[in-house]
């Protein structure tokens, strides 16, 4: 004789006491091994952390968070089978997912955040060594009026490098300058001297941050944001370097002194540069924070905006230096 089966009650349906719409409910620091794999190159290996959003509403007491853990590893199993070559695209098919498992939800967001490590090599010496980037992807998935799901995709990366202050170098310059001057130097020869040799000033550890925001299936690389921040700062910096890199490193930071907010128009600039094929509605997200080295506060910078108003902002920029 068969038993009866049981069916036990879907407590986290009942309606909640105090009933009000909640914007996210989820699960945050969810860790899960992701390989990435490029052309014709070696695959990636990430340690990545989710955070995994639905919205929830007011006649509902609960979510039912182990759908969440269900859809990554059901996404992630199948990358296994399937090419994945973008992380933005991975945490879209992930809030798909979620939508499909969570009916009530009108909205699903999924969050992840990498350490990415890259080989680089030091300027005089060419001696290998390994960089830690932070990298990140987002993906907003809506259910539409009509049941279509619309996606919205970010991804970006933070990169530390040095910069070195043009105000304090100034400063340096003309007291080099009025010494040389009052030890009988020639005026030619201080001239010379000051156009060769940097002058001394302070450093930051910069970090730089860049995000863009697409919808739909457009390409972002993440290679080139790397690239872009890297290159908008005095100098990138090595995990190992011999004597000579050291110099490199310190004279190229201080051939090329910014401030905080020349870090970030440099970044917008090549931004608007790389990205031709984004569309007027982009979003991009540009960060800078120099860790500052004679003050204990740091300097910060940031701009907002869709890639159109750059556009037409460094557009008419260089109309007006003509």
């Amino acid at each position: 004789m068969e038993l009866p089966v049981v069916q036990l009650p879907d407590v986290q349906a009942n309606k909640p006491k105090i009933p009000i719409n909640l914007t996210r409910v989820g699960v945050t620091d969810v860790k899960k091994l992701v390989e990435i794999k490029r052309k014709d190159k070696r695959p990636i290996v990430l340690l990545s952390t989710f955070d995994i959003f639905v919205d929830l509403p007011s006649d509902r007491k609960g979510a039912n968070l182990s759908r969440n853990f269900e859809a990554i590893d059901e996404v992630l199993e199948r990358a296994v089978n399937m090419p994945v070559y973008e992380i933005e695209q991975l945490c879209s098919d992930v809030a798909r997912s979620l939508l499909s498992r969570h009916e009530y939800a009108t909205q699903a967001e999924v969050i992840m955040k990498s350490e990415y490590v890259v080989k680089r090599e030091s300027p005089i010496t060419k001696m290998e060594c390994q960089e830690v980037l932070d990298i990140f992807a987002e993906s907003v998935a809506k259910r539409e009026i009509n049941g279509s799901i619309a996606i919205t995709k970010l991804i970006g990366s933070k990169v530390t490098g040095m910069t070195a202050c043009p105000c304090a170098q100034e400063i340096m310059r003309e007291k080099a300058q009025n010494e040389l001057l009052d030890l009988g130097v020639d005026d030619q020869i201080v001239a010379k001297f000051l156009h060769k040799v940097p002058m001394v000033t302070h450093n930051q550890r910069g970090r730089g941050t860049i995000s863009i925001e697409v919808e739909g299936n457009i390409d972002v690389s993440l290679e080139v944001i790397i690239e872009i921040i890297e290159n908008s700062m005095s100098s990138s910096i090595f995990e190992l370097l011999k004597r000579s890199d050291e110099a490199a490193v310190v004279e190229t930071a201080h051939r090329n002194p910014k401030f905080v907010e020349d870090c970030v128009r440099t970044m917008a600039k090549n931004v608007v540069q790389q990205f031709t094929h984004l569309p007027d509605d982009a979003i991009i997200t540009i960060k800078q924070i120099n860790e500052e080295s004679i003050h204990r506060h740091n300097a910060f910078a940031e701009r907002v905006a869709n890639i159109g108003d750059l556009r037409t902002e460094i557009a008419q920029g260089s109309m007006e230096r003509l």
